[in-house]
Order: structure tokens, then sequence, then C-alpha cells
């Protein structure tokens, strides 16, 4: 595991961000989890973490995600570092749909805090949310169950999934980016596009890239340790270049952005 970064985020946002979190609610959360036994039943036994995942510590967690500490916090933590209200953010992605799809795959779908709003928002749909932390889909499945959403919840890398060529009428991606290499990136992109039947659509909500490019404080807030080559990157390019057609970026109060594409 790598050795942490002394980040602003470690130095002074975090003491005061933590001050606000709900510590009750997170035991509360803690204590209702079966985490050995939900783990076991996500993870299979020969799983092997991609090297840029499992060598990275981030947000200043030691371990990242494979951690309950980085699963219990994600969610309280990440509605004061999404302005300006995280619901609006992640509403953006839902607005920016331009299909009414019948089969959703959410990758990287964490805590399941876009996934149960896709659900919401398109109930007749058949929702899958994949995650390489099985910790994440720990809280997500309970956090399904508190919604009272049925979701189908996955363990495995986004690059390499095992569902079927044309099997979805939409993919999405939510913050998945900005938190991997670039080159894993665009083969995320490229499985996306093999998972899409004619006519689907792909829709990811992110960082902008075109402000974190000139923010160069910003990247140093977090342990982020690839979102300086994600900013330095286009999704776009990378979209355009794993096949999608009418690519169209949308920006979203300044600090995000969420990216379409079609598959034809």
């Amino acid at each position: 595991m790598a050795s942490g970064q002394d980040t602003l985020w470690d130095r002074f946002l975090s003491p005061v961000i933590r001050g606000l979190l709900d510590k009750e609610q997170m035991l509360a959360l803690r204590d209702r989890i079966a985490w050995q036994n939900t783990i076991d039943r996500y993870q299979l036994p020969t799983f092997v973490y991609p090297e840029y995942y499992h060598t990275q510590n981030y947000h200043g967690i030691e371990g990242g995600y494979l951690t309950q500490t980085a699963a219990i916090t994600y969610d309280p933590i990440t509605q004061y570092v999404l302005p300006p209200y995280e619901p609006w953010i992640r509403q953006s992605l839902i607005d920016g749909i331009r299909t009414q799809p019948r089969k959703i795959l959410d990758l990287g779908c964490g805590t399941g805090s876009m996934t149960i709003p896709l659900k919401q928002a398109f109930p007749g749909a058949v929702v899958t949310g994949l995650d390489l932390s099985p910790y994440m889909l720990a809280v997500a499945e309970d956090r399904a169950k508190q919604a009272d959403v049925a979701i189908e919840w996955v363990h495995g890398t986004a690059e390499l999934t095992q569902f079927e060529t044309g099997s979805f009428d939409l993919v999405t991606a939510a913050l998945l980016f900005h938190e991997t290499p670039p080159a894993v990136a665009q083969t995320i992109l490229a499985e996306g596009y093999r998972l899409l039947a004619p006519g689907g659509e792909i829709a990811i909500l992110d960082g902008n890239q075109h402000t974190l490019r000139s923010l160069d404080w910003l990247n140093n807030i977090f342990e982020e340790p690839y979102i300086q080559a994600y900013a330095a990157g286009n999704l776009d390019a990378w979209l355009g270049k794993a096949g999608f057609d009418d690519v169209r970026t949308k920006d979203v109060f300044w600090l995000n952005q969420v990216s379409t594409g079609v598959r034809l």
C-alpha cells in the first residue's frame, strides 16, 4: 500500500467535516451489517484486485476502498464535498439521459449513491450495480433495503465485466474516472460500449476536466492518486475513441460535468 500524502484535506478539512458527521448513524450502519458474511457472499476467493486499485490510498484512508471505514464514511463525507448540493449533482446525470432504459448497469457503483436514484427514476428497469469493493457493496445492499428498491449488486472490475455483449440499454459511471488511470478509464469505456445494445447510451458524471486543469491547488485537497492525469485528459475524445457517437458534455455547477454518448 502506498504511503499517504500530506494533503489539505488531512491537515484542515477532514477534522472540520468529520466533526459534522452523524456518528450515531454511522455506528448504527456499522452494527447493522454482517460484514464478513456479506463480503464472503460477494467476493470470490480467487479474485485478484487490479494493482492500480489496491496499491493506493484514497481520501487519506489507509487501504482505500477495501476497508470498512471507507464504506461507512463515504456517503456522510460526500454530501459535504460535492457542492453545492449532492442530490442536484447526481440528478444532473439522470436529467442528461436521453433514452428510456429497460436494463441499466452502474459501473463503480460504490455505496449505491447513484444506483439507487437511477432505480427510483426508472422503476421499471432492471438495475445492476458493479463495484470493486465488497465493503462498498455491503453498504449499497443495506441502503437499497432501506430505500425499498430491488437492485442486483455484483463484485467485479468495470474494465472487464462478465456480462454478455449488448445486454444493457444504459451504462452509467458516477465519480469513477478520476479515480482510475486514464488507460484504465479508456478500457472501461470500451467495455461499456461492448455491453450496450445498439441505440444504448452511456452517461458519466465526474469532475470537470477543464476546471480541474486550471485549479492545481484543488487537486491537492484530497488524496486522489489519479486526478491530475484525469484532468489532463479529454473524456469526449475517450468516448469517441471507444466508438460512441453523438458525444455531449455539459458543465454542472462548474466543478463537475456530465458526458453522454450513444452506441449506433
